[in-house]
Order: C-alpha cells, then structure tokens, then sequence
C-alpha cells in the first residue's frame, strides 16, 4: 500500500518532486561566477543561496597550494650536491570577496580558480 493512497494532491507533488529530483541528477556539468563572502561562504549566480564554508569544494591550486623549487648550478649540481638556490612559493588561497569560477557536478559545487577582470 503507498503511503499517499487517499490523499491525490500529496502524490501529484511526490510525483513532481521526484520527476525534477531525477532530471536535476542527470544534468550535465555546468559552469558558473560565484563569490566568496566574508564569512566564507560560497554565493553563485545561479544558486542565489550562500553555502557555507566547507559544504562546498575547492581546487588545490585554488586552496593555498605551496610549491618547492630549486635551481642547480649550469652542470645540474653544485659540486656539493646542494641547490645553489631553492625557495617557496605559495599560490594565494581563494578569500572573501573573490569572484571564482565554480563548476556544478551534480549538486555539488567546486571552486575551479580565481577570476579577475582583464
């Protein structure tokens, strides 16, 4: 027996509901410009409510990402075998107030980068 036997309009919106459940699911991937707000949450243009920080997810080179580099000498080494130089760089993670590019997989959204006007 269904639950909603006797009661047509609560199946009729079950039915609904379902059939728009089920055509969201299978949608394609979907870009989309989004904001992070001050409080780290995620607003994007087609999803005008903001989803809070960490329910959405962020790229790793958008996420603050550091990166090693080393420089050997002309002939690939010092002659102690020690980089001649080598530092650290630290790719800026996403804050508040930056535009991002966020794709839609599912109904999950994934903040791709950073975008900035040219």
């Amino acid at each position: 027996m269904d639950q909603f036997d006797g009661h047509p309009g609560t199946a009729k919106l079950a039915q609904v509901l379902d059939k728009r459940t089920s055509q969201k699911t299978e949608s394609p991937l979907t870009l989309d410009f989004g904001e992070i707000q001050a409080n780290g949450s995620l607003k994007t243009n087609t999803f005008p409510v903001p989803i809070p920080k960490g329910d959405y997810t962020i790229c790793r080179l958008a996420a603050g990402l550091t990166l090693s580099t080393s420089e050997q000498s002309w002939l690939g080494k010092s002659p102690s075998g020690v980089p001649l130089h080598s530092h650290s760089v630290t790719i800026p993670a996403v804050k508040a107030g930056d535009r991002v590019l966020v794709a839609w997989i599912q109904s999950e959204a994934v903040v791709i980068d950073v975008i900035e006007k040219s």
